[in-house]
């Protein structure tokens, strides 16, 4: 009966542990020189609940986020998924070497961590992070996130101002007003439509004309594009 006893109150103990929630404090830094992130999503979430994943096709709620900064229907997909959600640490853009930081308290078996916001002003580019797992040790750990282009829209590099919507070729905005007019195209099609390393932005030095709006001087960029800080109280 000691044994019987001493097992059942072990086991207890030990799924009590397994129930017990993380608290978590996750900062996010922009590390690039020109390039803004729309409202970041957080989340939270068990092995498959992924909100992207590399070499698949886009979903459409990815594509939303991707091509028009739109976080509410990847939201709406976390939430249905019972992943635990920070959104928008920085109420609004994420300017570039700015941070924000969000507290974020996860549920049982909601073990791995995903970020993802668009960046600007790319066609369908955004920083992510997919599904890494949350240590289980109290620390602080540092995370570096790459760029990733969405598959949905070639990579033209010209801004036209307010499109956003999904299937409509063109970056939304640009946010540091330094992008130029009346560039041709970089591309008009993209050969690799499932979600994969973005291969970064050309630009040009000719802000009136030329292949891209971009400015080679201030918008190219390389990986990794942020930092992400992750304290496990």
């Amino acid at each position: 009966m000691k044994a019987s006893a001493f097992t059942i109150a072990t086991l207890l103990a030990v799924a009590s542990q397994s129930t017990m929630a993380a608290e978590l404090d996750v900062k996010i830094t922009n590390l690039t020189k020109g390039l803004y992130f729309t409202p970041v999503l957080i989340t939270a979430h068990d092995s498959e609940d992924k909100l992207f994943e590399v070499a698949t096709e886009a979903s459409s709620a990815l594509q939303a986020m991707a091509e028009g900064g739109d976080i509410s229907a990847l939201v709406t997909q976390a939430s249905a998924s019972s992943s635990d959600i920070a959104e928008n640490p920085a109420a609004g853009l994420l300017a570039p070497a700015a941070s924000a930081t969000a507290e974020l308290t996860t549920t049982d078996g909601n073990e791995y961590l995903s970020v993802t916001a668009m960046l600007l002003p790319t066609n369908d580019g955004f920083v992510g992070l997919d599904s890494w797992k949350v240590p289980t040790e109290a620390g602080t750990y540092t995370v570096y996130l790459n760029g990733y282009d969405a598959g949905t829209e070639a990579n033209n590099e010209l801004v036209v101002e307010g499109s956003g919507a999904p299937g409509v070729l063109g970056i939304p905005a640009a946010p540091g007003a330094d992008a130029g007019t009346a560039g041709t195209g970089v591309t008009m099609g993209d050969t690799n439509t499932m979600v994969h390393i973005h291969p970064g932005s050309l630009g040009d030095d000719d802000l009136e004309g030329g292949n891209s709006d971009l400015s080679n001087t201030v918008h190219r960029w390389l990986n990794p594009v942020a930092k992400l800080t992750v304290t496990v109280k």
